[in-house]
């Protein structure tokens, strides 16, 4: 009788626990796990990473922020951003059509904890779709084998390179999450490549790496392959699972051809309709700057000092 009243209670305090401390006051205007009981309405939940990196990298909040208001341009879409990585309430994962992970990966994942991780496993088997984003590919060794089941790749260290560059992306095969990509670029970005890649999966976008990138011994056995960076896969079970390891550098967001295609990967991923033209993704001038974190800038070098006279 005492755990059946005190659940309720333990519950409304986690509810009311603010998203997080470092949330910068635009980013707190923006609801946080606001979920809904109709079930018209395809769930689709952003797990967006806590503060990394310098500024203009790593943007995960501003990032998923974005990404939430071209989900809801898509009728009967309902994107749920979390903040910090995982929700509060793990109640938003019910009924989800789709979970975004874009965050650190490695030993940052958001999802490693046991219990974490058993409610991720638990919507893969459910047939939920998987996007995993930048570094969020990056999957510690005692974990990797089933994150590649779920996902249909993943990096590790003993073969994988990354780095940043400029990429360029013109020949695609004909797949939803390409509706109405016309070729772009993404400058200096950062990719992960050279993955541990399942048998079915789709590449979406390949390129032109740098020779020098390649840091390990099994890439470069590959020398001057285009490189896989983005790519779909249909896991046994019926789910599906969407890719890509740049956005790295938030400014690229302001490249159309980048939001359209993975907005398209996310719906694609939810088993929702892509328009034959793309996901529509409308963004202003102004849009690229807002919700991002705070970080303080880099302290400027030192002068060298003067040549003794």
């Amino acid at each position: 009788m005492r755990r059946t009243l005190l659940l309720p209670l333990s519950l409304s305090i986690l509810a009311a626990l603010p998203a997080r401390a470092d949330l910068t006051e635009e980013q707190r205007k923006v609801p946080l796990e606001v979920d809904s009981t109709d079930p018209s309405l395809a769930k689709i939940v952003l797990l967006a990473g806590s503060t990394s990196n310098k500024a203009g990298q790593h943007e995960y909040f501003a990032g998923c922020a974005m990404l939430a208001d071209w989900l809801r341009k898509s009728p009967g879409v309902l994107p749920v951003m979390v903040a910090d990585g995982w929700p509060k309430n793990e109640a938003v994962f019910k009924n989800a059509r789709a979970v975004v992970v874009f965050a650190d990966g490695g030993t940052k994942l958001p999802f490693l904890d046991q219990s974490r991780w058993e409610v991720m496993k638990g919507l893969v088997a459910s047939g939920a779709g998987l996007v995993m984003l930048h570094q969020a590919v990056d999957v510690p060794e005692d974990r990797a084998d089933e994150v590649q089941q779920w996902l249909g790749g993943v990096w590790k260290k003993d073969i994988g390179c990354r780095g940043h560059w400029d990429m360029e992306f013109s020949q695609f095969p004909k797949h939803a999450a390409l509706n109405g990509v016309a070729a772009f670029a993404a400058p200096l970005d950062g990719w992960l490549y050279n993955l541990h890649f399942s048998s079915g999966i789709v590449p979406l976008l390949s390129g032109v790496v740098p020779e020098k990138s390649r840091s390990t011994a099994d890439a470069r056995s590959h020398a001057e392959r285009p490189e896989v960076v983005a790519w779909a896969y249909e896991r046994p079970n019926g789910g599906r699972s969407f890719a890509f390891t740049g956005c790295d550098l938030h400014r690229n967001w302001t490249v159309e051809g980048q939001r359209r295609f993975v907005t398209n990967g996310v719906l694609w991923s939810a088993k929702l309709p892509v328009p034959q033209d793309g996901a529509p993704t409308p963004m202003a001038p102004g849009d690229i700057a807002t919700n991002m974190d705070a970080k303080t800038a880099p302290a400027p070098k030192a002068a060298a000092p003067a040549a003794a006279q």
